[in-house]
């Protein structure tokens, strides 16, 4: 705690910073200005709304020291279930790899049938994302290996869910896909990212002209650097007004003043020989009110970049759900049943939670046994101070 005496002048301190940096307000303010003649309303259309989801980490992480397991699950807004795996750190990622393919070499999940049409050489997560350590590394040093490793590979799974849901499904409507994230990505290594993109695109055109059905793809964020930069620029400005639900581009020159990295804010504009080709960009980013009165939540939504000239079309699909959204105001409902479905929470997780202490038991000796379950029935002690 603060001596009372101090806070006067620790509060002087922080307003007189405040008011030598009132600069760096006054810049954002200026960018964000030219903004304001582009934002568009936006009127409800109807159409099938799907999510793909993994769940968060936080909710199905496994943990009894020194055990760590971290559960991947990938489920739509439908309840279907599209992935479930689980690993842990020191998961040996060779076998991991040859887990996504049958004995005859043939895709096995969602995951092995992107490593195949990638092309990956040779089959291994290692190849297909930097972010998978080397299976041999994990074997001969675990110590060292960063236990974060197991949430690229959930990423993956669900990025892969979306490629399969794409590329290899039927759609009997016009279908928006929705995913929870934005369309940008630097867990690919090298090009990967890019033909990933690209046969997406393909798969979108195809069953436009074989089946006379759109399918569109977005992804939304719940939060984003970009719109924590500009969120207050916006509202002095009155960037949205009250009235209507209203939507407008973001310019690649904000997204790359908020990002650390400005490759994650090159799109595909790029790429006419000007500069380093998009790597890690699907998207052109836009920030959306669904609601029609100013203090309602803004989103920042990336458009698959393809798509960006039908944004009024694509948005008036997305109002029509968000409208109805629960328990979140104005968030997209077929997100939020994503979640629904894939949370592991309360009975089902404190199964699983015991099903890694039975296999705890299996490796002890039936005089070592006892010393485990008194350590459960230990529990926190910290904890009872609350009671």
């Amino acid at each position: 705690m603060f001596d009372p005496n101090e806070l006067p002048n620790l509060k002087a301190a922080i307003r007189a910073a405040t008011v030598r940096d009132r600069r760096l307000l006054d810049d954002l303010r200026s960018e964000i200005r030219a903004l304001a003649a582009e934002v568009r309303a936006i009127k409800p259309r109807s159409t099938t709304s799907v999510s793909l989801v993994a769940s968060d980490g936080g909710n199905n992480k496994l943990v009894f020291d020194p055990f760590h397991v971290q559960l991947v699950r990938v489920v739509d807004s439908y309840g279907e279930q599209l992935c479930l795996d689980a690993v842990t750190p020191t998961t040996d990622t060779d076998v991991l790899s040859r887990a996504q393919f049958n004995d005859d070499g043939s895709p096995r999940t969602a995951l092995g049938r992107v490593m195949e049409d990638l092309n990956v050489t040779p089959r291994t997560l290692n190849r297909l994302s930097h972010m998978i350590p080397d299976s041999k590394k994990v074997r001969e040093s675990p110590d060292e290996i960063s236990p974060s490793w197991v949430l690229v590979y959930r990423d993956l799974c669900e990025w892969a869910a979306l490629y399969e849901r794409i590329c290899y499904r039927t759609f009997a409507t016009d279908t928006m896909l929705v995913r929870d994230g934005l369309l940008r990505s630097k867990l690919f290594r090298g090009e990967f990212f890019i033909e990933f993109t690209k046969r997406i695109e393909e798969s979108i055109e195809r069953i436009r002209q074989e089946t006379r059905r759109k399918v569109f793809l977005v992804g939304l964020a719940k939060h984003s650097k970009v719109l924590a930069r500009y969120s207050l620029a916006m509202a002095l400005e009155g960037i949205f007004p009250h009235g209507a639900p209203r939507y407008v581009s973001v310019p690649r020159t904000l997204e790359a003043k908020a990002y650390v990295w400005p490759e994650y804010a090159r799109g595909a504009e790029v790429e006419d020989g000007s500069g380093e080709a998009s790597k890690f960009v699907a998207g052109d980013m836009y920030f959306v009110r669904f609601g029609e009165r100013s203090g309602d939540p803004l989103w920042t939504v990336d458009i698959l970049s393809s798509q960006a000239q039908k944004a009024d079309e694509v948005f008036g699909y997305l109002l029509a759900d968000a409208i109805h959204g629960f328990p979140v105001p104005f968030y997209p409902r077929c997100l939020q049943k994503a979640h629904e479905f894939a949370e592991i929470v309360d009975f089902d997780l404190d199964i699983l939670q015991d099903e890694v202490i039975v296999a705890v038991r299996s490796l002890l000796s039936e005089k070592e046994i006892p010393a485990l379950e008194a350590l459960r029935l230990q529990g926190d002690v910290s904890a009872r101070r609350y009671e």
